[in-house]
């Protein structure tokens, strides 16, 4: 890959991140915010800000869940395409013991995937502003912490079996 693809693809990245932040904080300012001040969670987010709202984020939720999903659903059609073309290349390959290999990598790098956008979604792709309950601060927890400890162990183990095999 060049050069210029890499910034290309860096600086789109900044610029959704950065429109995607810049579009919640200005809808963010067409709230009213009389209520406690407290969030009642680990962290404080788009979700748990609209809890703290005495007006209506129907509009807020909206757009969180219309931005998320092509925030979200981007890269997983891409991830997809690109996985039906390294499955047809795969499955090319003529030694058993090499499309193992090649599967088992594809499984690790799915597995993490995943995880990752399993509880992203399920943080930001509800609509309807609920109260914050336990079970949304263990996925909170889940998505902050443990996906980031578990992303290693998962490439450990994959490389362990290759080592057995």
């Amino acid at each position: 890959m060049s050069q210029t693809v890499q910034r290309i693809l860096v600086a789109a990245s900044w610029a959704c991140a950065f429109t995607n932040a810049l579009t919640h904080t200005v809808a963010l300012t067409t709230l009213n915010f009389c209520g406690p001040k407290e969030v009642n969670h680990f962290y404080c987010d788009l979700p748990q800000l609209f809890q703290l709202s005495c007006s209506s984020t129907q509009l807020n939720e909206l757009l969180l869940f219309a931005v998320g999903f092509i925030m979200a659903g981007t890269p997983v059609v891409l991830i997809i395409s690109s996985y039906i073309h390294v499955a047809a290349a795969v499955l090319r390959i003529r030694s058993a013991e090499g499309r193992k290999k090649a599967f088992s990598t594809c499984g690790s790098h799915l597995t993490v995937v995943c995880l990752s956008y399993g509880t992203g979604i399920f943080n930001y792709m509800r609509l309807g502003s609920e109260e914050a309950s336990d079970k949304d601060k263990g996925v909170g927890i889940f998505n902050t912490v443990i996906n980031d400890r578990l992303n290693p162990l998962i490439y450990s183990l994959r490389n362990l079996m290759f080592k057995v095999l």
